[in-house]
């Protein structure tokens, strides 16, 4: 009988080598303040031999010295922004890439709060006061007129929220609406405020297009009318003469 054979599988160049980072052999997330430094130091482990590393940021691949990156490899993140929250670094063996360990930034920062604006708007019309505010963890907003909190009538108040951005629209805007509106958004690493100095202007008269069309029509007719006429008697003064020596 035939003997059975077992077919030998391929041997892997990088078996059971391992990578850590910051002591962590699995994927994991650091948590920090922004504007404090982040140093990620990644370790080959189970090598006899020397490996090179490489890191990247996101899909960027990392621009390292040549004495930083065999067996142990070291980058510094100085200091730690809002920017950076949600990035992924990875640290890769490079003769086989699959051998990795990832590390998940989670920057703690304070509602970061754009410019004041002054927003002009006509009466009648409707009116978005837009409010970006990004913060980690996420902040809640509140929203005033004239520094006292502003009571949402839901007939004429809206409001939008998102992780980011925080909206309050007004419909149908009128002279009372006038006034410095403030979005304030806290969070438990603080707080921010933006003012919206909201100007209603009187309402523009309209124009029926209609009958803006026929005034143009009429004057057109009455210009066209008038030339027409004083071609018929500049010809008819021309042409007098010559029947008056026929005669």
């Amino acid at each position: 009988s035939a003997a059975l054979r077992t077919p030998k599988c391929p041997h892997s160049p990088s078996a059971g080598v391992e990578l850590s980072v910051n002591n962590h052999a699995a994927d994991f997330t650091l948590s920090t303040s922004s504007g404090t430094p982040i140093s990620l130091s990644c370790l080959v482990q189970n090598s006899s031999q020397a490996e090179e590393l490489l890191w990247y940021r996101g899909d960027g691949k990392v621009d390292l010295k040549d004495g930083n990156k065999v067996n142990i490899s070291n980058i510094c993140i100085s200091p730690a922004a809002a920017t950076d929250n949600g990035v992924t670094f990875t640290c890769k063996l490079m003769r086989d890439q699959s051998v990795k360990v990832s590390v998940i930034l989670d920057v703690l920062f304070p509602p970061n709060m754009t410019e004041d604006e002054t927003v002009q708007a006509e009466e009648e019309k409707d009116v978005t006061l837009t409010c970006n505010a990004k913060s980690n963890p996420q902040g809640q907003a509140a929203w005033y007129k004239n520094n006292t909190i502003l009571t949402l009538q839901q007939d004429r108040y809206q409001v939008y929220q998102t992780s980011e951005v925080f909206q309050l629209s007004i419909k149908k805007v009128q002279k009372s609406d006038n006034g410095t509106y403030t979005c304030e958004v806290k969070s438990s690493l603080g707080s921010g405020r933006k003012d919206f100095h909201l100007i209603v202007e009187d309402k523009k008269p309209v124009f029926p297009t209609e009958a803006v069309i026929a005034a143009v029509v009429v004057v057109a007719l009455t210009v066209l009318f008038g030339i027409v006429a004083r071609r018929d008697k500049i010809f008819k003064v021309r042409i007098d003469p010559v029947s008056e020596e026929k005669k």
